[in-house]
């Protein structure tokens, strides 16, 4: 038995790798369940001030693909992490531990632990990130 029923996490999955799998695969680890919200590329833009590079339609396809994840879902709110919870009746939140400790997360943790939701900040693996992979195919054009 898994210590949640319903798990959520969320991410723009651009060029997708193993740091992506990495939370993906330990998410899964904790819950019975797991919804993958993928950014689309309007959240993308509005916030990263990024195109990306793989368009929504295919982000959603490859993570749709992965055993791991049980649905798929679009984010179009990257900041409301409050009405995700309570729209898909999640029972705990996972993001990569980067993010601990920062103003954000800690506004959305105190959220969330308002409405029984809890958060599990999961390894970030450091070997590898999309803006890093963005910074390797710009230098070798």
């Amino acid at each position: 038995m898994k210590k949640y029923k319903v798990g959520y996490t969320a991410g723009v999955y651009d060029m997708f790798h193993v740091g992506h799998l990495n939370v993906i695969m330990s998410a899964k680890q904790y819950c019975e369940y797991l919804i993958v919200a993928v950014s689309t590329d309007e959240v993308v833009w509005q916030n990263k001030h990024k195109k990306p590079i793989i368009n929504f339609e295919d982000r959603v396809r490859i993570v749709e693909a992965i055993r791991y994840v049980d649905e798929v879902v679009p984010q179009t709110d990257y900041s409301d992490k409050k009405s995700a919870a309570v729209k898909y009746d999640i029972d705990v939140m996972f993001v990569g531990d980067d993010w601990k400790g920062t103003e954000k997360w800690k506004r959305i943790e105190r959220e969330l632990l308002e409405i029984g939701v809890d958060m599990v900040y999961l390894p970030y693996t450091q070997s590898v990130s999309s803006t890093m992979l963005r910074d390797r195919i710009g230098q070798t054009m």
